[in-house]
């Protein structure tokens, strides 16, 4: 009963019209964001930062939130029509629905992705809502070896999400918790790794890389290609509606995906592109039904079960910021600080303290998941109209809308700069095929990892058993070592690769 107080408490916040309106404009600018290849969710958080200053916190963590899974959906648009991923979680979803693009079934692929996102979407929020609770519950039981061991395995799933190689995968973790170390020692008090820049002091800051080596790298590798003047075509979609026969495929792959991506999207480290890749996976070992079509050639399944697992993914990913105040991937780590700004403390006590800006934004994510059906499907040609201008014509927009993000965060003309440098460092990871991700997210949990370990070693008088025989500590780390032991096994690392190849 006082979950369902909860909600109505939470829908009253969230149908106001200043929320409605931010839910809406959250979930716009978040589908075209994902449709215009080089820009994503991190930069246009970080350029939006500033605004919500202005704003109420619920209204402006509606429309963050609204960005970011309005922005799981819009990459798939680009992925299916132009064999170009909009967003990173939708490479996987090029690998069937171009084919049923080239096919002329680009309308039914468009389809499965929007059904396949709303339905998904809204199951995650309410394992969102029903599990948030008992999850902050346990978080208290939390100390600081708990969280220190929770973050490793935080960096291991980092590792999993890589669809490269193993070993790669673990030195951009270990480069990541390099650029961490720099700026204040937390236990001297005295400035490292600065090279005698008086900005460093404070640290490398996040929104700079990330916005250097996602958006500037790409923009550069873009460039580089011989095809980046070329003009995108638009392709004619006729029809909408994928056929009974579609439904029939297709529905049990979104209700495989949703659960896949409920699960992953928790973790620390996992999210929305661990379920997207993990749910291909899974559809790669189901039988086929007779006279189906194999996956990678134009299977519907090959759309439905990824873009309905980053999906659930976007939406759980919120269990761990909310309930124990880690950021699991780049995004969420943006949110911690327009939290931040409002004097807003991420964790346990949020539920507690704002139960109406928890609830009201869980309310919202059921009401932009429907807005976004409803707005998505309608626009379509547009989309597929705005993909054919020269690519030569955006870039410099989206440069300039990279450079002036960095800039607003901290005013710094230096960071300007040091996006350009990351900008070269990314094109640089892109020409070795380095995958980026475990990067940032040993950029964002190497200094929490250091903070904890050195204070439970404080608390312990620096025993290191802590760790050990701490029940819930030792479990996580003894999880965290299974998942390094079947990721190096060679027949799941050559599982890994499968996925990626036609």
């Amino acid at each position: 009963m006082e979950f369902f107080d909860h909600l109505v408490m939470g829908f009253s916040v969230a149908l106001t019209w200043q929320n409605l309106l931010y839910a809406f404009v959250g979930c716009l600018l978040g589908t075209l964001i994902g449709v215009l290849p080089g820009i994503g969710p991190v930069a246009t958080i970080a350029m939006l930062l500033p605004v919500t200053y202005g704003l109420e916190p619920v209204s402006a963590l509606i429309m963050l939130a609204g960005i970011y899974y309005g922005a799981q959906y819009g990459g798939s648009t680009t992925a299916i029509l132009v064999n170009l991923p909009g967003e990173s979680t939708s490479v996987v979803t090029m690998l069937d629905g171009h084919q049923m693009a080239i096919k002329g079934r680009a309308g039914p692929a468009l389809a499965a992705a929007a059904i396949g996102s709303f339905i998904a979407g809204c199951v995650g929020t309410l394992v969102l809502a029903v599990f948030a609770q008992p999850l902050t519950e346990l978080a208290f039981r939390f100390g600081t070896p708990e969280y220190f061991s929770l973050m490793i395995l935080g960096l291991v799933g980092a590792v999993v999400l890589s669809s490269g190689a193993l070993v790669p995968a673990l030195g951009m973790v270990v480069i990541g918790m390099l650029f961490g170390t720099v700026g204040m020692d937390v236990t001297a008090g005295s400035a490292r790794y600065a090279l005698g820049f008086a900005e460093l002091a404070d640290g490398v800051d996040f929104v700079v890389v990330a916005m250097g080596v996602f958006g500037l790298g790409e923009i550069i590798a873009n460039l580089a290609s011989p095809q980046s003047g070329a003009v995108t075509h638009r392709r004619k979609i006729e029809g909408l509606m994928p056929t009974r026969q579609d439904f029939k495929q297709m529905m049990p792959a979104v209700l495989r995906g949703t659960a896949l991506g409920s699960v992953l999207g928790v973790l620390p480290g996992g999210g929305a592109l661990l379920a997207a890749f993990g749910a291909y996976t899974v559809e790669k070992k189901i039988r086929r039904g007779t006279g189906e079509i194999p996956l990678g050639q134009g299977n519907i399944r090959g759309v439905a079960a990824p873009e309905s697992a980053n999906n659930a993914g976007a939406q759980t990913s919120f269990i761990p910021l909310l309930t124990l105040g880690i950021p699991p991937n780049a995004v969420m780590a943006l949110m911690v600080g327009a939290m931040a700004i409002h004097n807003i403390q991420p964790g346990p006590e949020v539920m507690k303290t704002n139960p109406e800006l928890f609830w009201g934004l869980i309310a919202s994510m059921w009401i932009g998941n429907l807005a976004l059906i409803v707005m998505n499907l309608p626009l379509v040609g547009i989309w597929a109209r705005l993909l054919s201008v020269p690519y030569r014509w955006l870039f410099p927009a989206i440069v300039l809308f990279c450079s002036f993000g960095v800039y607003t965060t901290n005013n710094s003309i230096f960071d300007v700069w040091l996006l350009g440098l990351f900008g070269l460092f990314g094109y640089a990871m892109h020409r070795v095929g380095l995958e980026p991700t475990p990067l940032m997210l040993g950029l964002i949990l190497g200094p929490m990892i250091e903070e904890y370990l050195l204070r439970s070693l404080m608390l312990s008088d620096g025993n290191w058993n802590v760790f050990a025989i701490r029940p819930i500590s030792a479990g996580l780390l003894t999880t965290a070592l299974l998942l390094v032991l079947l990721a190096a096994m060679p027949r799941l690392q050559s599982k890994r690769g499968e996925v990626f190849s036609g």
